[in-house]
């Protein structure tokens, strides 16, 4: 999932003050998970707007509502019309949301409530651990499931640096070693031989190779 927290109160209000009318835009798929961009959050910050506008008799009309996702034509269509009568949105969505709204309401003004973070999952109620940061060229499958990529803070491909110590990485005692998660996962599997192979060089230009990277079924 894309986890996602919400900007500075003060910093979006600063973004938005100088309209009239403003569409408080919510996103009920990835960044609702983590309760920061859903048709609740985005409810709950307009109510915060307004109190604010009022507080500083600023004459503004604020509106919110949302769709399921923000990063897919069909599901605009039961709010097309809310949308194009807006002076300004400020959208609950992810930046892929933020600017795919944009593109599709070219003349109006979208602006992001949220700071996008990383691709994550759910290991508890209310926590989010990075997981994977889309480089193109997955090797989970020689590392025992463990990304090298996100969970060694220096993307490091075979073994652990000379600062860790115990299991864990040198920057904090409360962040695991990647390396030695993917040892102990090898070993857990049976396949601690895999850990002697050396990984080649990984090819970064499939991160970012000739631009912004897209997919497309050859069958549509």
């Amino acid at each position: 999932m894309i986890v996602g927290e919400q900007k500075p109160f003060d910093e979006i209000w600063d973004m938005v003050k100088g309209h009239k009318q403003l569409t408080v835009f919510g996103c009920n798929t990835c960044v609702s998970v983590c309760h920061q961009g859903g048709n609740k959050e985005a409810e709950i910050l307009a109510s915060l707007l307004r109190m604010r506008a009022s507080q500083e008799d600023v004459e503004i009309e604020i509106s919110d509502g949302g769709i399921e996702r923000q990063c897919e034509h069909p599901f605009f269509d039961k709010v097309q019309e809310t949308l194009r009568k807006s002076e300004a949105i400020l959208s609950l969505a992810c930046g892929i949301g933020v600017q795919f709204t944009a593109q599709k309401y070219m003349s109006t003004p979208v602006y992001p409530a949220l700071n996008t973070t990383f691709l994550g999952d759910v290991p508890a109620e209310g926590f989010f651990t990075e997981k994977c940061q889309a480089c193109g060229d997955c090797i989970l499958g020689i590392t025992g499931g463990v990304c090298p990529v996100s969970r060694c803070c220096k993307r490091l491909f075979n073994g652990p640096c000379g600062g860790s110590s115990d299991g864990k990485c040198e920057i904090s005692k409360d962040v695991d070693c990647a390396w030695q998660l993917v040892v102990d996962r090898l070993e857990a599997l049976g396949k601690l031989d895999d850990y002697e192979k050396i990984t080649p060089i990984k090819d970064w230009s499939k991160d970012r190779a000739g631009g912004p990277r897209s997919f497309k079924l050859e069958d549509f």
